[in-house]
């Protein structure tokens, strides 16, 4: 419960009036140099106390890993200034009026309780949509990233942004970054999948739309944090410091270059035995001085004290705010712990003072830039009139959601659905949970609240279907459960099944927290079968004989290659508050699918690895009897398109301080449709071990039936860099071959390129291929 809040008396803006010769109070100034003479003004007490945070809740073990030892809320955690408030809308299901009254009463409190009336900076978590009460619930990032539509999810971001702003919101806690290595993680729902490039590109889009808004965008979880050992949620990182560079650090660098990212969130992950909130070499010598980054770096919830608890690495709480401080961490999340000792420790000379100074700095900047300290009202005057859950919110939405579903198999299924009766069968199919992700508000908080009304729609699978097809049609049976392997109930969905003319199946995943749920933060699975007792119910619906099609809504790919008598298969990554009429609009032919997948449909429960694998990582009858050969490969989806590949053409050599024109041409001989065309590399021969395929460019294009286009890839030699075995970043001379095609397993179209010259060393990674379009009518 939140804890309740004593009346203030409320002050009309976010400081005091002007006292001459406070030149911070210089409007003139830029926002670095008034933060420097504010800091400058500032007791060590008080210093500490902007680095600080508070939670006001009794609950956070409900939406945080567990802290032992927790000391709980200070009798008076205002007293000399505070650096941030957390989640006062996000922790309890309060309407939009009293979260508004509530925050302006807490920076009415902070404001009265330091004598230089700064105010505290207010976030939340916004990974789909503004994890509020009655915010729209938009679909997961995994979704976004089956769009490949950059332009769509910054529209999306732009209108989380200006929701979260007009409620008097400063930062959000959002995007994840992160790169999946191994689909049993439980958060692989939360990332933009497998590839380094489209976690990159989509990643920066998020980031522009949240940014261009005015709130503080926070990249997560920095870094390694989905290549845990044994795909366990906070488990060690392995991994060689090459990969590292090159598949798990490109999206942040990319999301703070292009997307203007001005937060960075710690991992809670230990990388080579380091904590990432004590590595001084990842947060300050490779974030701040090589990459320049001169936002704030924010810890996880609990992630300094866990230096202490978990990790081992320091001897106490006050250590692990030392450890913390030291290694480039600015603020402490999401309540104050350990950063408490640090004027203790500075006046027993165990902390450089100058280390506080920096960090202090930088978040009074980031109040400086958000308007706290210029007398405007701390809330915005008209917050209680914002609609969370508008029409544009649940367009923007209902579009995302529309252009993620993903068509793996339609073997003359869906056209079955025109007549005759349909039985909806499993577990997923009636339940709303399965439907939005770990951080929507009504799985995130009103699933510790039974009988809570949702405060937004959110309509189920069956709901839709029958009122896409009529409900006089539909008969339903659950037949299974997601969460517990009771077969018991089988039985009758048999039997409704074979009374039917075709059967739905719907299965999938329940979102949740530390195993409240099947897919979620906590929620890592030993293996990728469907859960509980649906693989029972898939198989014996199939073996009726009865036409059926699988529709999975899930938050990571599950293994469907003993499913071969489907008849048809959907995919939809918990698709959103509108992605109920986005799946049955695809079942009934309303919906043309445009979706790719984002990580692989694997065929085997064991095969849990990506794409993103060298020749030995593949699939070697004659080495291993391990077949890891994925069911449907990353970048595959079907469309109403009929796509013929006919060229690629490209220079037959390449400088390695050069550019490259790529012309990928493409006919469609089907119907108007969108084709993601997708450029590859493969190196024949290399200084270094590198992937047999990997994804360089996309281009998401419209074609009209009967059109030819040409897709051209504007390439730069440094896009092909790679971290070498002396740890240097740089563009080798040799053979690469160009592929072009639908999907990473389809080589439709190749040319051969040599890349020419001496070794080209780079100073930062080229991140981007931009590209251009032009069609012509056959």
């Amino acid at each position: 419960m939140l804890h309740d809040i004593s009346p203030t008396t409320a002050l009309s803006g976010g400081s005091p009036s002007v006292t001459p010769g406070e030149s911070w109070r210089d409007r003139s100034l830029p926002a670095v140099e008034r933060a420097r003479l504010l800091a400058a003004e500032l007791t060590l007490e008080e210093k500490a106390g902007q680095l600080g945070s508070v939670w006001l809740t009794d609950s956070a073990d409900d939406f945080a890993p567990k802290l032992e030892d927790n000391p709980g809320i200070a009798s008076n955690p205002f007293e000399g200034g505070l650096g941030q408030l957390t989640r006062v809308f996000g922790t309890e299901p309060v309407t939009v009026a009293e979260g508004v009254r509530r925050l302006r009463e807490l920076q009415e409190r902070v404001v009265a309780a330091n004598r230089f009336g700064i105010p505290a900076i207010a976030h939340e978590e916004c990974l789909t949509g503004l994890a509020a009460y009655g915010a729209t619930a938009f679909p997961t990032p995994l979704a976004w990233a089956a769009t490949f539509d950059e332009d769509l999810v910054r529209q999306m971001a732009e209108a989380i942004g200006s929701d979260m702003r007009a409620l008097g919101i400063h930062q959000g806690l959002a995007p994840v970054v992160d790169v999946v290595k191994d689909y049993r993680w439980g958060r692989v729902e939360e990332t933009l999948g497998e590839d380094p490039y489209v976690v990159s590109q989509l990643g920066a889009a998020y980031v522009a739309g949240l940014e261009s808004t005015g709130i503080i965008a926070t990249l997560k979880h920095f870094a390694g944090y989905a290549a845990s050992r044994g795909a366990r949620n906070h488990g060690p990182v392995s991994m060689g410091a090459r990969e590292f560079a090159d598949t798990v650090l490109p999206p942040f660098e990319a999301a703070l270059r292009h997307g203007g990212a001005r937060s960075v969130m710690t991992s809670y992950t230990d990388v080579d035995g380091v904590p990432c909130a004590s590595n001084r070499h990842l947060l300050t010598t490779l974030l701040r001085e090589r990459w320049g980054f001169e936002g704030t770096v924010v810890a996880d919830y609990w992630a300094v004290p866990f230096l202490s608890g978990m990790h081992h690495v320091a001897v106490d709480t006050a250590d692990a705010g030392r450890l913390a401080l030291r290694a480039g961490v600015d603020v402490e999340l999401p309540r104050t712990v350990a950063y408490s000792e640090l004027p203790r420790l500075i006046r027993e000379g165990v902390v450089d003072e100058g280390d506080l100074d920096r960090s202090v700095q930088r978040h009074l900047q980031h109040k400086f830039e958000v308007g706290l300290l210029d007398g405007a009202p701390l809330v915005p005057l008209d917050a209680e009139s914002v609609d969370l859950d508008s029409p544009r919110n649940r367009d923007i939405s209902s579009r995302i959601a529309e252009e993620s579903v993903v068509l793996l198999r339609d073997e003359e299924a869906l056209a079955l659905l025109g007549s005759g009766k349909i039985a909806v069968l499993g577990p997923a199919a009636d339940q709303f949970r399965s439907l939005v992700g770990c951080y929507a508000f009504p799985n995130h908080v009103l699933s510790k609240h039974p009988g809570h009304d949702l405060g937004i729609r959110i309509p189920t699978v069956l709901a839709a279907i029958r009122e896409e097809f009529g409900a006089d049609r539909i008969r339903f049976e659950a037949g299974a459960e997601i969460t517990s392997g009771r077969t018991d109930a089988v039985a009758a969905a048999v039997a409704l099944a074979r009374d039917s003319d075709v059967a739905v199946v719907v299965v999938g995943d329940i979102a949740g927290l530390f195993g409240d749920g099947t897919s979620g933060e906590g929620c890592d699975a030993a293996d990728l079968c469907l859960p509980g007792g649906q693989d029972a119910l898939v198989t014996a619906v199939l073996d009726t004989g009865v036409p059926t099609i699988l529709v999975v809504l899930s938050g990571r790919p599950y293994a469907l290659g003993a499913y071969e008598k489907a008849r048809g298969i959907v995919q939809a990554f918990f698709p959103g508050a509108d992605g109920a009429a986005a799946v049955a609009g695809v079942l009934s032919g309303r919906v043309a699918t445009t979706g790719r997948l984002p990580v692989q449909i694997p065929r085997d429960s064991s095969a849990s690895t990506t794409y993103l694998q060298p020749t030995l990582g593949l699939s070697n009858p004659g080495i291993t009897a391990l077949d890891n050969t994925p069911l449907y490969p990353f970048g595959f989806g079907l469309t109403r398109g009929a796509i013929v590949y006919e060229a690629l053409i490209a220079a037959a050599n390449l400088r390695t301080d050069g550019t490259l024109d790529a012309a990928v041409t493409i006919r469609n001989d089907g119907e108007n449709t969108v084709e993601v065309v997708q450029l590859y590399a493969s190196f024949p021969s290399a200084p270094v071990v590198r992937p047999a395929v990997q994804l360089i460019a996309y281009a998401r294009i419209r074609i009209r039936s009967g059109a030819t286009q040409t897709v051209h890839f504007h390439l730069d030699a440094a896009r092909l860099a790679i971290t070498g075995a002396d740890g240097a970043l740089g563009v080798d001379p040799g053979p690469l071959l160009l592929i072009a095609g639908p999907s990473a397993a389809e080589a439709a179209v190749t040319a051969e390129v040599t890349i020419v010259g001496e070794r080209r060393m780079l100073a930062e990674r080229a991140l981007r291929t931009p590209w251009s379009a032009s069609e012509s009518m056959s």
